[in-house]
């Protein structure tokens, strides 16, 4: 493991060489989902809808294991800019600890309640929604290795070692893809398995990834005396969910809305629920690309804010926002100019969902740049131990998608109103993020501490 002091140096350099590793992790990440809808495309649309269906739990997991990551990458990375190894270490113990106990509850709850939480959606397709229960309790099964592996990376991230969790995400996603058309599809000594084949893949990677990072962490001083069986620090635990929580509210509710609407959607079929789910996938090209940046920026922002150096913050601000700011540029080009070859790679027999994915993808690609730095400004703030602003932005704009929706889907754009609520609410997300980092930068400290 090598730690990087991320306080002195050059700002671009110290960022661009932290980002990267983040960032190649976030496709990384994004590939694994990519694949099972690239195999299961294969399969059918209703393969599809079924796994994007049970993905929102996963989606919503996503926000419970977001407590005790950001615990872990803040919490680091401030102890690091203080010099404070011991209190680094003690993050490092009880944001494991407090991940683990979530996603066990987390996982019995899927379980137990599998019929109800897949019902909530009205599919209306026996055979769909039998395919996202089957999804749902594989998945569920090996949701611990879900929770760990991104908290792993967020001690890692903190720390300045970004390379690490790169090479460790990398041995997963080549397990993943090896096994998803074997498992998938049923070849070689495999039956063919469908859908359970995708989830148990994916639950097999994940667990892999686990184990590696278990067996390399035993040679970092960070896990030295790790005991998850010990009683938890209360004071730390406190702070973690003070750093974690907002941020979990906001990517729960940004979940929770996103079933909601997909609810909206299931009114005019299962097939533009498969549309959302493969015109998701595609867009995660810039915000997770934009999120691994971001994490760099939290990481970078936390330790100049622990060692005091805001002229460093300042700077390395405005250099994050105009990289994020180009991706998110790209990315427009990319969603609008390519839609029709990219969306068939994923459903390329189904005219009337290839239809429906170019115009999806057309009108989402007009909001790429604000999302990015919306997404870029987020870590900011993270980095800064504050992350209310962006959890009530995020939570403010994403709630209003569902009026938005409703409205704007009843005139003559019909479905095609509830991609514009999509798109028009995350224009307004960046915008209003970014003014009000500024007027927080601006009565900050003006010469370094």
């Amino acid at each position: 493991m090598e730690n990087r002091r991320l306080t002195e140096g050059s700002i671009t350099g110290t960022l661009v060489k932290l980002a990267i590793p983040i960032m190649a992790t976030s496709f990384v990440q994004m590939a694994y989902n990519m694949m099972d809808m690239i195999w299961l495309g294969r399969v059918g649309t209703g393969a599809v809808a079924a796994a994007g269906t049970a993905g929102f739990f996963t989606w919503l997991g996503s926000a419970l294991f977001m407590i005790s990551k950001i615990g872990a990458e803040v919490g680091v990375a401030q102890s690091f800019g203080k010099d404070d190894m011991e209190a680094a270490k003690k993050y490092v113990s009880n944001t494991i600890q407090l991940d683990i106990i979530i996603a066990l509850i987390y996982s019995l709850i899927l379980i137990v309640f599998r019929h109800e939480i897949i019902g909530f959606f009205n599919l209306g397709n026996i055979e769909v929604i039998q395919m996202a229960i089957d999804y749902l309790v594989i998945i569920s099964l090996g949701l611990v290795f879900y929770f760990l592996n991104p908290v792993f990376s967020g001690i890692y991230n903190g720390s300045g070692d970004s390379t690490t969790p790169f090479k460790v995400n990398v041995v997963g996603l080549i397990i993943n893809m090896i096994l998803d058309p074997l498992m998938i599809m049923g070849i070689g000594p495999f039956p063919i398995m469908g859908i359970k084949g995708a989830a148990l893949a994916t639950i097999i990677a994940q667990f892999i990834v686990t184990i590696i990072f278990i067996i390399i962490s035993k040679n970092s001083n960070l896990f030295i005396h790790l005991n998850i069986f010990k009683v938890p620090d209360k004071d730390y635990i406190k702070m973690i969910f003070k750093l974690g929580l907002p941020a979990a509210l906001q990517t729960g509710l940004f979940a929770s809305i996103a079933m909601v609407i997909a609810r909206i959607i299931a009114n005019w079929g299962s097939t533009p629920i498969a549309v959302q789910n493969v015109g998701s996938q595609i867009e995660s090209i810039s915000w997770m690309t934009a999120g691994g940046f971001s994490t760099a920026i939290s990481a970078f922002v936390g330790q100049n804010y622990g060692a005091g150096k805001w002229d460093r913050i300042k700077e390395g601000y405005r250099k994050g926002l105009l990289i994020v700011g180009t991706i998110g540029i790209f990315a427009t080009v990319l969603l609008i100019f390519g839609a029709k070859p990219i969306f068939k790679l994923f459903i390329p027999h189904d005219k009337e969902a290839l239809s429906m994915g170019i115009t999806y993808l057309r009108i989402l690609g007009l909001s790429q740049f604000f999302m990015t730095i919306e997404i870029g400004t987020q870590g900011a703030f993270y980095g800064l131990g504050r992350s209310i602003p962006p959890a009530f932005i995020g939570i403010l704009f994403n709630s209003l998608r569902i009026p938005a929706s409703l409205i704007l889907s009843s005139t003559f754009l019909g479905l095609n109103g509830v991609w514009w609520s999509i798109s028009i609410s995350s224009v307004f997300k960046g915008i209003v993020l970014v003014i009000w980092y500024i007027s927080v930068l601006k009565k900050s400290p003006n010469i370094n501490q």
